[in-house]
Order: C-alpha cells, then structure tokens, then sequence
C-alpha cells in the first residue's frame, strides 16, 4: 500500500524540467506578467508625453490667439472673456460633467478610492477630453490658468484607461499607474523629470511605496525623454545663472519665505473656503445660475486685465520668463492683480490649473520686495518669491524648491531655493493648516461619498 501511494504522489509531481521552467518563469527579468506590467507603464508614458506635449501647443496657441486679438481691440475682452467663461461652464455641467477644477485633488482622490468603477468614472477619457477642450476654451478667453493641472489627470487618465484595457488585476498595480500617468505629465509638459518624480511621491502618493516605485520613476523619466526628443533639451521659464552671495543678501531667504508663504496661504485659504461653497450674494448667484456666475467672472478678468495693462491674461508665462531673464519690468501692483484674476478665474468653475499663475504671481512678489531689498540681485529675488509664494500655496517645499529649479536651470540657486521653500511652508501653515490639494482632494471624496 506504501509503494502504490508513493508511486502515485510521484506520477501527479510535475517533471523536475517543468518545475525548473516554472521557477524561471517567476524571475523578474523573464517573467511575462512582470513584462506586461512594464510594457503598460512605458507604452502609458510615451503617450502621456505625447499628449502633454500636444496640449501644451494648443494651450500656448489659444493664450496668443487671445492676446494677439486683445492687442488690437483692448475693449473686446469685455466680450470674449465673459462669452468664453459662460461657455465652458455650460459646457464643463452639461456635456462633461466632473471635468470643473484643477484636476490633481481628483487624481489625489482616486488614489484612496477602493471602488474600481468609481476610479474609471472619475478618471474617464471622456472627462480627459473635455479637460483638455474646456482648458483651452479658459485659456482662448483670457483666464488666468494653467494647463498643468488638467495635464496630471489626462495622464492619468490614460493610464488608468490602458490598465481597464489590459485587465490588471492587482488595485496596487492600478494606483501605481495613475501614479505614474500624473507624474508622466508634469515632466512631459514642463521638461522638469525630476519635478514629476518628487510630485508623485510628495504631492499625489504623499509616500514612497518600493513594490511600485521603478516603475513609476520610469514612466516618468520615459515622459521626460518623449518631450526632450520633440522639443528639444529647453527649460520652461528660461535661463538664469544668478546666484545669492553670502552675507547681508541672504536676509532675502527669511523675508521672502515669510511674507510669500503667508500670501500663498491666503490664496489656498481662499481656493478651500471657495470650494465649500461662496459666501453671501455671490454663492446664491452661482447656486441659482452657474453659466451667469461664470459670466460674471469672466467680465471680472477682463476688467482687472484691462486695469493692468493686458498683463494678468493667461497663465502669466510670459510676465515670469521677462522677470527671471531680466528682459522686463512688471509694476508693482502685478502680483496684487494677477493673484486675483487666478481667484475669480478659480471661482468661476471653468477647468483650469493654478501651477503656473502661482508661479507668475511669485515671480511679481519677488520682483516687487526687490525695491526694498537692494543687496539682493533682482534675479535672485525673483526666483525666491517664485518658490516662496508657490510653497506657501501648495505646501509641497520639495517640489516647490526643485520645480523652480528645473524650469529656470536654477542649480546655483538650490540652497536658498530649499530653505525659502520649507520656511514659507511652514509660514503658510499658519493660516492654511492643510495643504490645498489635500484639502480639495478630501473635499471631492466626501461629496462623491454623498452620491
């Protein structure tokens, strides 16, 4: 009886060459689920940049399609501004609806979701598309917007649509790829790789998980190469070789984190308090009649870009590359008017980012405390109310500080930059206690929830 169940426990083993082929099969270098799992996240990235890169032609054509008009018939964005913020919020409630904000709170959001057909209604393609239309519609009627926002949801968007296509089973594997598609994004659109990886770990992810990290990191890094194979090796704000010398021009670092993160925490302040609903008059007029209200700020940019000169339309791109090359001069109220046509731009409900504005209205912030503080070079001082307002909005000191230095090959200012950028953040704190787009995020969660 012995022999008869030995001889049976051997014929039901597999041969020792079928069980060497199966352990081959589990290494990670030769295993096939493990190279479809990479294959997603490389395919993912080189069509995230892609895309990146097509929006951010598209968007840099509708801000110059709008200045160009408006150069010539100032009066004019009395018209537009209105038509086109009326337009995209009728079209934002009516045919993509979920496609309204910045877009990275709802990345954050779906990151903690566990409900699969959540995730895929809110990372859709078809909000993706709208994000994209909607966004340049803002941006055609002079808002003042960024596309980087709305570029870290299409990404990832288009990563969670090939993870449904290829049918992931692992929700990690799945998170990663979001991750990943959002990181893909930012380096894509602004040629800053190691900005997108700290984002994802910093901002979206808020950890650093190893079981997924190498993929992730490389998406990004492919992201990265796609936009420097088709734009070319360019850094977004510019160049500059200014450097903060020690000694009495170092009083800058202290007075520019406090005061700039203090500014920035009001403005997110403001963007969460907006979120929960507006007060008074202005929130009856956007619950009764939402286009109107969207009309009314758009009237309301066109008149604070009339009073500036046409200054305070768009992303303000243009205003932070002149300041950081030393190629212009902003008057002093730029930073006080900008800031505000981003608020009225944010309230109004169309699609749109704060990334670049919050760096445009830094830019002004620098310039301006340049006046009162001489012994600072004026370039310097511009690069630290960049990423001393941009901390104080986003709270993210890493990816502030490495983001500024990305976009304006700022290596000589990376010591100042960190630590402007971790006391503005700590400044900020005071009066915004928690970081917007987790505060949004947290936001966009419960009332999905309440669905």
């Amino acid at each position: 009886m012995a022999e008869m169940e030995v001889s049976e426990t051997a014929q039901k083993a597999p041969p020792p060459r079928r069980r060497r082929f199966r352990r081959l099969r589990r290494l990670p270098l030769v295993s096939p689920r493990l190279w479809l799992r990479r294959m997603a996240f490389w395919s993912g990235a080189v069509l995230v940049g892609l895309v990146a890169i097509a929006f951010a032609a598209l968007a840099d054509l509708a801000g110059e399609s709008f200045h160009r008009l408006v150069s010539h018939w100032p009066l004019l964005a009395l018209v537009v501004s209105p038509a086109c913020f009326a337009l995209a919020s009728y079209l934002t409630r009516t045919v993509f609806p979920g496609a309204q904000g910045s877009g990275i709170p709802q990345v954050i959001a779906t990151l903690h979701m566990d409900d699969p057909g959540l995730i895929a209604r809110v990372l859709s393609l078809r909000i993706a598309v709208g994000k994209v239309l909607l966004t340049l519609l803002g941006l055609l009627g002079g808002g003042s917007i960024g596309r980087e926002g709305p570029t870290v949801q299409v990404g990832a968007s288009i990563m969670q649509a090939l993870a449904q296509r290829l049918h992931l089973p692992r929700p990690e594997t799945r998170r990663a790829m979001v991750l990943a598609g959002g990181a893909a994004g930012v380096a894509a659109a602004f040629n800053t790789p190691l900005a997108g990886i700290v984002f994802a770990i910093e901002e979206l992810s808020h950890s650093y998980e190893g079981r997924t990290s190498g993929n992730v990191l490389t998406a990004v890094v492919i992201g990265g190469v796609v936009s420097l194979a088709l734009v070319g090796n360019y850094t977004y704000f510019g160049v500059t070789q200014v450097a903060l010398p020690m000694g009495s021009a170092w009083a800058a670092v202290p007075l520019c984190a406090v005061l700039g993160g203090l500014c920035g925490g009001v403005f997110s302040w403001m963007l969460v308090r907006a979120s929960a609903g507006l007060p008074g008059l202005a929130g009856r007029l956007l619950a009764r009649h939402p286009v109107g209200f969207a009309a009314l700020c758009g009237l309301l940019v066109a008149l604070i870009g009339l009073a500036s000169g046409g200054l305070t339309y768009g992303t303000g791109y243009a205003q932070a590359r002149g300041l950081i090359e030393g190629e212009t001069t902003l008057p002093a109220s730029y930073f006080v008017t900008k800031l505000l046509a981003t608020v009225v731009s944010y309230c109004s409900g169309i699609p749109g980012g704060i990334f670049a504005p919050s760096l445009s209205v830094g830019a002004g912030f620098g310039a301006t405390l340049a006046e009162f503080l001489p012994v600072a070079p004026l370039g310097a001082m511009v690069l630290l109310g960049m990423v001393a307002y941009f901390s104080g909005v986003v709270q993210a000191p890493i990816t502030a500080a490495v983001i500024v230095m990305e976009m304006t090959d700022g290596q000589n200012m990376i010591i100042p930059l960190m630590a402007t950028s971790f006391i503005a953040t700590g400044a900020s704190r005071l009066i915004c206690r928690r970081p917007l787009y987790g505060a949004l995020a947290h936001r966009f969660l419960n009332v999905m929830e309440r669905r």
